[in-house]
């Protein structure tokens, strides 16, 4: 796991996180106290961004995250297949084209444990990437190489969690732990009682 460069291993070269779209000078806002009266609940913060072609407001709170139309002020549905596909292909930087219609991911699997629900978009490259983007902010959540799912399934052994391979206190790796701490002590001890200048004391 060490030999693999961790940038590599998430699929940051894969994809563009860095550029971000401004938001067009002179675009008009709905009133803010709009768009909190819609949303329902108690808001934490308001953030107004791109999404793709089209400005938002990401509304949270205790809840959650809702997007609302920045210029009118009305709730925005969750992102679909279609645009979904095209956030992921906008990010993508290479020209592979994904294999098939992005799918819906509604439960949390090895492969991703972040947003849900969530697209998933496969792309005909070498190393077989799925890019994900969660429904309820557009964004993308995760990108999963084959190189990834290697080095996910090494660390499921490393830290003996075969199931989500994220847990690191399994009984299997504490008593691997306390075993290998037994076995080193042991050997330590034996180690002194036989070490060369004991037993010649013991002749002499």
């Amino acid at each position: 796991m060490s030999f693999l460069p961790i940038d590599k291993v998430r699929g940051e070269h894969l994809v563009d996180r860095e550029t971000v779209m401004t938001i067009p000078a002179g675009s008009s806002f709905a009133d803010p106290e709009q768009i909190r009266a819609k949303a329902g609940e108690l808001v934490e913060a308001i953030n107004w961004r791109m999404m793709g072609s089209r400005a938002v407001a990401e509304v949270t709170s205790a809840k959650g995250i809702k997007l609302f139309d920045a210029q009118t002020g009305e709730p925005i549905l969750p992102v679909g297949a279609a645009e979904a596909t095209a956030i992921a292909n906008a990010a993508w930087k290479s020209d592979a084209k994904p294999v098939s219609k992005a799918s819906r991911v509604t439960t949390e699997s090895p492969e991703y444990r972040a947003a849900l629900p969530a697209w998933r978009i496969a792309y005909s490259d070498p190393d077989a990437t799925s890019i994900f983007v969660a429904a309820d902010t557009g964004e993308i959540t995760a990108v999963r190489t084959g190189t990834w799912r290697l080095y996910d399934f090494f660390w499921s052994l490393h830290i003996m969690d075969w199931k989500n391979h994220e847990n690191f206190n399994t009984w299997w790796l504490l008593a691997f732990a306390i075993g290998g701490l037994v076995l080193g002590l042991a050997g330590t001890v034996l180690l002194f009682i036989r070490w060369p200048f004991r037993r010649k004391r013991r002749k002499a």
